[in-house]
């Protein structure tokens, strides 16, 4: 079970009896976008621009679901951002002067960067690389234990490690993870793979082959084994409009999907009618004329 956000903190993130304000802690506040800077240890690199623009007019028509969470530093009165970059940027693209935020006061730049990355992994905001690297980042620069970052984010120490280990891959195929061209189950399956030449010769396979993570963990077996990427499943051929045009007519009378593969130079084929139940099954018996 994960930890709901916020517990397993308290043995990290140190409480300080000061306040930003006479406002209880957990008070939501009016506070200017403007003077709201963006976490300098925020764990998330990748934004969606047409996700932002869609949330940003969303909290235009119905306000903001969540406020977000800020540190207040009490030299400068600025804010810095300690959760929540993504409602904050859907506002400043929405041009919202204020926003409604919990102020916090000011912690240390670990706990700064533990705020950020836990909650954004209890909402699952990160893609598995800057999962990775906030990981790294916790563990190398903050002198945190790989045990320890576990229990903070209520992970088991073996899904840390999993998670780490995708740091080991090629930059290349880290780009296409972030992206989302390939799933984190392609990139685990890559990395059974010892060599890293044969991951990238791999990983080209998967892409030009669209291959499944299936069928990626079956081609990385042949690979460990001695095979090549060259035996990697070839993408079907795109199907004639007559071909598409039938299937579409037939599935259209009979009510399911349908799929016709021809086989080679116009001899036999297959004619494939799908069904989801034995009722089903004989709804279609009937359309077609047999009688059991």
């Amino acid at each position: 079970m994960r930890q709901a956000l916020g517990k397993g903190l308290d043995a990290l993130i140190k409480q300080t009896k000061e306040t930003s304000s006479k406002l209880p802690p957990n008070a939501v506040q009016k506070i200017s976008v403007a003077r709201v800077h963006p976490n300098r240890h925020q764990p998330r690199r990748a934004f969606d621009e047409d996700s932002l623009r869609e949330l940003g007019q969303s909290i235009k028509q119905h306000g903001l679901a969540q406020p977000i969470l800020v540190a207040l530093d009490a030299h400068t009165g600025e804010y810095e951002l300690i959760a929540g970059e993504r409602r904050l940027r859907a506002s400043q693209l929405a041009g919202l002067t204020e926003i409604d935020a919990i102020v916090r006061p000011m912690p240390e730049q670990e706990q700064m960067l533990a705020l950020a990355l836990i909650e954004n992994i209890q909402r699952e905001d990160l893609n598995p690389i800057d999962t990775a690297v906030a990981y790294g980042k916790l563990m190398d620069q903050h002198n945190i234990a790989q045990k320890d970052l576990a229990r903070y984010c209520g992970k088991s120490p073996s899904a840390i490690s999993n998670t780490l280990r995708l740091l080991e891959l090629d930059a290349e195929i880290q780009k296409a993870l972030q992206n989302n061209a390939i799933t984190e189950g392609h990139a685990r399956a890559i990395l059974t793979v010892p060599d890293k030449d044969a991951r990238l010769r791999l990983y080209h396979a998967i892409m030009e082959n669209k291959a499944s993570v299936r069928q990626t963990e079956d081609l990385a077996r042949s690979i460990a084994g001695g095979g090549s990427a060259k035996n990697a499943p070839k993408k079907a051929a795109d199907k004639s409009a007559d071909v598409k045009a039938f299937e579409d007519s037939l599935a259209q009378k009979l009510g399911t999907k349908v799929e016709l593969k021809p086989g080679a130079r116009g001899q036999a084929g297959q004619l494939i009618i799908h069904y989801h139940s034995f009722d089903e099954l004989d709804r279609l018996a009937e359309k077609l004329g047999h009688r059991s």
